[in-house]
């Protein structure tokens, strides 16, 4: 069965031991030191009983920040199965090795290459193991170790910020809190004193002091003044080592500020102040201002100002500024330099927020007197009343005075006063005013039923100056007499049936009356004189303002009286009395066994399929107008008949005229007798040219008849030349077609259909020679000519 075994950590006293291989460096220290060997032991179990240790066996203590030039010396491995014939190889694993830490294979020493740092690493973990140098196997089990660094003081202490702000209100007691600094050391805390932190105050002192443990700092002087001094900067060591002499340090700046408290009164600059304020100033508007100071800020000076007694105490009122806490003094009632020009206010100003533990140091509020003289100003005229309301009746004759307004100059100088009418209230000039004493009189007819308020505004402004006006409304009832008659409520057109009843009630009647009553309406009905005995018709009053119209026989015949007109008197009771005669129509109609209106056109019954006469005349009146269209349309036709073919001179389009016409070639000698060229005297006297209309009956020149044996072509030139100077030729620019060219024509062939096959241009200067009737020809052909050319 294999045997365990386990490392022994073992301190030989004596100078440190060689290193067995040459490229390892001696371990070098400053101070002599006991070698530090951990044995690779068969017996572990007997030497753990045997040798009793207070320290780990498993563990070595390396110093940080190593400053020398050699490798440091960490300590040994050694195994006891190592007989020192070289046998054995010491492999090391594990954090760092092979790069931070390496071993000597052969000996076992274990050396630091680089500077170790506490605060980056503090305890380093490794293995160990012992192996046959040929087999390659482990003679010993692999072993577990801890390298730990031991601290020392490169750390100076370090404040949680570089910067504290802090405030505490002023007139603060002793002792009072403000602050708590924090300052911590990378050192280790469980190694000697290097990470032991101690506070202490720089600069701040007498007014704050600072616990040399916790860090906190405290007020430590009494009755520390905002308005003295409002900004304190202290600074706060932090030292390391308890505090004792070397070691390190950092400080922190603590800036503190000491807030309001309300421990000051307001206070008046002056005790008197006096303001000027003309008598026409407007009602809430601004007088003076006054402000108190107060030496604290924010709502510890907000100040309430107020008016606490004098002659103008009614008079005046003031307010607070919020932003600039000024006292406003304002107009509460209008001012009145006559009755009275100088007032005496005292106001007092107070603080809004007072602080009860400052009341010892006195009330805080302040008072101050003001005198506001109050100056004259020329005034407009006032009158005695806001507004005026008067009454007048509807018939009152004109120029009747309905009243009278009065108005006066509030100045001493009692200026004169002149009355008018705003004519933009009273566009219609229905009243007038009396300019020098106010009174107002009617001007037109006034009719209540058409206008029951007037309302219209007078102006009174002073002589001397007339731009001093006011001006007052006037409120002019018109009151109503009768002057009207009542009429019927609406237009009454009933019927009556033929087989009426006798006494039956065919139509109930109303009347309306346009002026007022202020008892209520109360009319009478009855017929006009004229159809009392003779009417078919009675009239029943029922003295409700209602009447109602009754037959009076029992049948009635359309065709005899279609229409009855029936005359009712109505009149009122007021006085004087009104009436008038209204008329109601009244039709007789054929109506069915339940006394429903069937018809009531007695020509219904005659032509039963006739058409009334308003549709005869719609008819009749189409007709006509058909008619005259139709007229109208033939006369223009007409007209476009005579105009001739070609309109304008200056119209130079083809024209072509179909006769539909078709020859039957040169063989056809029926279709064109050339005879009729030769001998004009076949041609037509009395017929006239169609294409134009003849402005001038010309009659036709005779011409000489050919002789027999005259070629064609002479035959043409004569007749050419003919008709340049005959008036009753063809137009302009018209082509006579003889349909005969001749024998042996030089020209050859004159159609022009055959003229764009051709070789070279023609040449169209002959068109000139032609006379005046070709001339368009010859200039438009000609120009032709001059654009190739160029």
């Amino acid at each position: 069965m294999r045997t365990y075994h386990c490392f022994w950590l073992l301190f030989w006293a004596g100078q440190p031991h060689q290193s067995f291989l040459t490229p390892l460096s001696k371990r070098t220290s400053g101070f002599p030191e006991k070698e530090k060997v951990l044995v690779l032991s068969g017996n572990s179990r007997q030497d753990l009983h045997r040798s009793k240790r207070s320290w780990m066996w498993n563990q070595f203590f390396l110093l940080e920040e190593y400053t020398g030039t050699d490798y440091q010396y960490v300590g040994k491995l050694h195994s006891d199965q190592d007989k020192g014939d070289g046998s054995l190889k010491y492999i090391l694993s594990g954090d760092g090795a092979g790069d931070l830490f390496i071993i000597n294979e052969n000996t076992g020493d274990i050396q630091a290459t680089k500077r170790l740092d506490r605060e980056e690493k503090p305890v380093y973990i490794l293995r160990a193991q012992a192996i046959n140098r040929r087999t390659g196997r482990p003679v010993e089990p692999e072993s577990e170790f801890i390298i730990k660094i031991h601290d020392i003081n490169d750390n100076e202490p370090m404040f949680t910020k570089d910067v504290y702000n802090a405030s505490i209100p002023e007139m603060s007691d002793v002792g009072t809190f403000v602050v708590q600094v924090t300052a911590t050391d990378a050192d280790d805390p469980t190694y000697g004193n290097s990470a032991k932190v101690v506070y202490s105050i720089l600069q701040g002192q007498p007014y704050f002091s600072v616990e040399s443990e916790t860090g906190i700092i405290k007020t430590a002087l009494l009755n520390m003044d905002r308005e003295n001094r409002e900004q304190y900067q202290v600074v706060i060591q932090a030292k390391d080592m308890g505090g004792q002499m070397g070691g390190l340090s950092g400080t922190t700046t603590v800036n503190i500020t000491l807030t309001d408290v309300n421990d000051n009164p307001p206070r008046f600059p002056q005790s008197t102040y006096q303001f000027r304020a003309p008598e026409s100033t407007p009602l809430d508007s601004p007088v003076g201002r006054i402000k108190a100071n107060d030496a604290d800020v924010d709502e510890n000076a907000e100040i309430e100002y107020s008016i606490t007694e004098g002659d103008g105490y009614d008079m005046f009122g003031i307010t607070t500024d919020k932003d600039t806490q000024e006292g406003i003094i304002t107009v509460k009632k209008a001012l009145d330099f006559e009755n009275k020009n100088l007032y005496i206010l005292k106001v007092e100003a107070t603080n809004t927020h007072v602080d009860p533990r400052f009341l010892y140091l006195g009330p805080f509020k302040d008072s101050a007197t003001v005198r506001i003289q109050v100056e004259d100003v020329d005034e407009p005229p006032m009158f005695s009343r806001p507004a005026y309301i008067m009454e007048v009746k509807e018939d009152v004759p004109l120029n009747s005075v309905i009243g009278t307004v009065t108005a006066q100059d509030p100045d001493a100088a009692k200026n004169p006063v002149k009355y008018s009418v705003d004519r933009h209230t009273d566009m219609d000039r229905v009243f007038n005013i009396n300019s020098g004493n106010g009174s107002i009189f009617t001007s037109k007819p006034l009719d209540r039923e058409t206008l029951l308020w007037h309302n219209i505004t007078v102006i009174a402004a002073e002589i001397n100056n007339p731009k001093q006006s006011s001006r007052v409304p006037v409120f002019i009832k018109v009151l109503d007499v009768n002057d009207n008659a009542p009429e019927f409520a609406m237009f009454y057109e009933t019927f009556v049936c033929e087989n009426a009843k006798a006494e039956q009630l065919i139509q109930t009647l109303s009347a309306v009356d346009k002026d007022d009553s202020y008892n209520g309406h109360q009319f009478s009905f009855s017929l006009a004189p004229e159809a009392a005995s003779s009417s078919n018709f009675t009239l029943q009053d029922n003295r409700d303002n209602t009447a109602g119209i009754f037959t009076r026989k029992t049948r009635y015949n359309r065709h005899e009286t279609s229409t009855y007109f029936l005359p009712v008197v109505i009149s009122d009771n007021d006085y004087p009395i009104q009436s008038s005669t209204e008329t109601v129509t009244i039709r007789v109609c054929a109506c069915d066994h339940r006394g429903k209106m069937l018809s009531c056109n007695a020509e219904a019954l005659i032509h039963p399929t006739g058409l009334s006469t308003g549709a005869l005349i719609a008819i009749l009146l189409c007709i006509i107008i058909l008619l005259v269209t139709v007229v109208l349309f033939a006369a223009l036709r007409r007209q476009r008949k005579k105009e001739p073919l070609i309109i304008s001179k200056e119209d130079i389009r083809d024209n072509i005229v179909s006769y539909n016409d078709e020859g039957g070639g040169e063989e056809d000698t029926q279709a064109f007798d050339i005879g009729t060229l030769r001998n004009p005297e076949a041609i037509d006297d009395n017929k006239l040219r169609r294409d134009i209309v003849p402005e001038t009956l010309f009659m036709p020149r005779r011409t000489a008849t050919a002789r027999d044996n005259t070629d064609v072509r002479d035959f043409i030139n004569q007749r050419l030349k003919e008709n340049d100077t005959d008036p009753t030729a063809p137009p302009y620019d018209s082509l006579a077609t003889y349909a005969y060219e001749g024998n042996g024509s030089v020209a050859e062939s004159l159609s022009s259909l055959e003229s764009v096959t051709t070789d070279g241009d023609q040449d169209y200067d002959y068109l000139s020679d032609w006379g005046p009737r070709f001339k368009k020809l010859a200039d438009m052909y000609g120009s032709l000519d001059s654009d190739k050319d160029s």
